[in-house]
């Protein structure tokens, strides 16, 4: 039999229909995260897995995987989770950096969310141009200047040594406690990038990123 939750297009149909003095219950609604690093963007999503699941088991469950892998072929990556699993996924996000890949390969990803998007399924492109550390910057101050990568880690250690949490670091696994107070901040600069951003590609939205349209939709059970 499958393990798969019962869709909620099914609930109200006869066979769903529960028996008398049973209450009907919907399964939890499934996020699947997929992102391209291993360490920096597992180690910030699973401390928020690791609260909604907890606190809210009952009604929205979190997984994240950390694939190695870039773009489309993460895209790709992140289907075949799906299609495989034997969870029914409402929405997942696919989480990747601009870095130095094509430029035709990172817009393309939005392009294929859109496309494989249905009612049970919602693709998301949660990328960031150039890094996921764009999205940790902007709780602490707007920026719109287009720095390398490699810039925004001595900007992240000065922002961290001010309120007394030492030295960033791709692998610490204490970003997103650290990072909570100043969620609201964060949403509203990365809002305020994407108006300035109307109309560019993701690849010409430098500085840009998506990853806030994930924290903002979970923000309530955090």
């Amino acid at each position: 039999m499958s393990r798969k939750p019962v869709k909620k297009s099914d609930a109200d149909k006869a066979w769903m229909q529960p028996r008398q003095g049973k209450v009907k219950r919907f399964a939890p609604e499934y996020h699947l995260i997929v992102s391209e690093g291993t360490d920096t963007e597992p180690n910030y999503f699973c401390a928020i897995k690791e609260k909604v699941n907890i606190t809210y088991r009952n009604r929205i469950q979190l997984e994240v995987v950390g694939m190695g892998d870039n773009t489309i072929n993460l895209f790709k990556r992140a289907k075949e989770l799906t299609n495989s699993s034997s969870y029914v996924y409402k929405h997942v996000w696919i989480v990747y950096d601009k870095d130095d890949f094509p430029a035709e390969h990172f817009d393309r990803v939005e392009g294929l969310c859109e496309e494989n998007s249905n009612e049970e399924t919602i693709y998301h492109a949660a990328w960031s141009n150039q890094c996921i550390e764009l999205w940790f910057l902007l709780h602490f101050s707007f920026m719109q200047s287009n720095l390398h990568r490699n810039e925004y880690w001595p900007k992240l250690t000065e922002c961290l040594k001010k309120i007394g949490k030492g030295q960033y670091e791709k692998n610490r696994n204490d970003m997103y406690e650290i990072l909570l107070p100043y969620m609201d901040e964060a949403i509203k600069n990365a809002k305020m990038l994407e108006e300035l951003n109307e109309g560019k590609t993701p690849s010409c939205s430098a500085p840009g990123t998506k990853v806030y349209t994930f924290v903002e939709y979970i923000k309530g059970y955090l």
